[in-house]
């Protein structure tokens, strides 16, 4: 807490060399600080270049982001911000593509990661009856003290153009024929090991399988967990995964009605027909897990109500309480590579500890006994007015390696002050 309320008053302090920091610190800090002494030019850009390093470090960066214009945030993520942050609607709903698993894993984690297939190292394959494909995801920007628990492969389908809607309702149809129309399985197998020679298939284990309706255009989500997990631990070799789209009368289909099923789902990208939409629709992997920092989940904030209701009560003007404090992102040009939110209401807390304590400045036994000495004895000090209760804030941003990731950072909004 110690350090996440020094680089808090670090980026308030920053805020004033940047001559942008209008009703984010109090006036009485501001004038401490401009009669502390003139810095030189080269003494402020130090400071600010050590400011940004140690937030930079508090956010797991080794550096500041500069993402360039292609970068994509998916659209998925944005809605798992939604559903998580703190400053969220409650009522929010998680994203109707989001399958049980990977709801499953968000309620554990504090770390979520998004990554796009390296599409240079595509590899089509095309059998009589099947399409496969096959993926490679660079991981390599997961920190190695970061555990993954789970991970969910999501790939987009496209609606089959002339495909029938099944009909439940009607029962006369008994063939195979009927019970297969408009349907085909989709499987998602983990690389393990890779042919000798170029023309042999890869060594492969069924992940996840799936039969989908040609007649819907929407997200699958597959569970790939095993196979992450053993990447990211160190215990099997990361060669990617193989999808097989698979309709099961395929073999008895003229190649025509074949190639139109297995183009649907978005594999690959269409030279000339979806470079708009592809960098929105192309395969996603994302990744759930815990970085051991806190035991904090990204879950909506609860509130604490009883500490705010003692915030609330009558309070002397000059008694330790709660001040407004709005984090701007924009200030300091970190919106360029932070998706969501734009900034943050942060607080702090400023205020007399007067003799006796008050009930409502929630005082700790010692801070009672420091405060008494203090009224015989001028040399102790008085008890400080402090934090007591933080909470914490989601971040949806983008890191060094241009991967989109949503966190829960601790302890960055105060709820509630004391004199300790």
């Amino acid at each position: 807490m110690v350090a996440v309320v020094r680089s808090l008053m670090v980026l308030l302090l920053a805020q004033v060399l940047l001559e942008g920091a209008t009703g984010l610190i109090p006036e009485v800090g501001r004038r401490k600080y401009s009669e502390s002494g003139k810095q030189t030019p080269e003494q402020s850009e130090s400071f600010l270049n050590d400011f940004e390093l140690r937030l930079l470090n508090m956010f797991g960066l080794k550096r500041r982001p500069t993402p360039s214009k292609q970068a994509v945030v998916p659209q998925y993520m944005v809605d798992l911000y939604r559903m998580h942050s703190a400053n969220g609607d409650h009522s929010t709903k998680r994203p109707k593509s989001m399958g049980k698993h990977a709801e499953r894993a968000a309620s554990k984690a504090n770390t979520i990661r998004s990554f796009h297939h390296e599409e240079s190292m595509e590899a089509l394959a095309s059998l009589k009856g099947k399409t496969t494909q096959q993926f490679h995801f660079n991981l390599t920007s997961i920190p190695d003290e970061e555990l993954v628990t789970s991970a969910e492969l999501r790939i987009y389908r496209d609606q089959v153009m002339g495909a029938a809607i099944p009909n439940n309702s009607s029962r006369n149809s008994s063939t195979s024929d009927n019970a297969n129309a408009g349907i085909h399985r989709i499987n998602i197998y983990e690389i393990f090991g890779v042919p000798a020679t170029h023309s042999g298939e890869p060594l492969v284990r069924l992940l996840d399988t799936r039969l989908v309706q040609d007649s819907l255009s929407r997200w699958e989500s597959f569970d790939v967990s095993p196979a992450i997990s053993r990447w990211t631990s160190g215990k099997g070799h990361n060669h990617g995964f193989m999808v097989e789209v698979l309709h099961p009368e395929e073999t008895e289909m003229d190649g025509k009605h074949a190639q139109r099923r297995n183009k649907h789902v978005r594999v690959s990208r269409s030279l000339h027909q979806d470079q708009d939409s592809w960098p929105q629709a192309r395969p996603l992997l994302v990744t759930y897990g815990h970085d051991g920092h806190g035991d904090s989940v990204l879950h909506t904030r609860e509130k604490r109500q009883a500490a705010l209701r003692k915030q609330r009560r009558k309070q002397h003007k000059a008694s330790c309480k709660r001040h407004a404090l709005y984090v701007d992102f924009s200030d300091v040009g970190w919106n360029e590579w932070i998706v969501a939110p734009p900034g943050y209401h942060a607080f702090y807390c400023h205020g007399e500890c007067p003799f006796p304590l008050a009930d409502h400045l929630n005082s700790t036994n010692h801070a009672i006994v420091q405060t008494l000495v203090n009224s015989v004895n001028s040399n102790i000090p008085r008890a400080c007015c402090v934090p007591t209760d933080l909470s914490p804030i989601s971040l949806l941003y983008l890191d060094e390696y241009e991967k989109v990731i949503l966190k829960n950072y601790q302890d960055m909004v105060v709820e509630g002050c004391g004199c300790r």
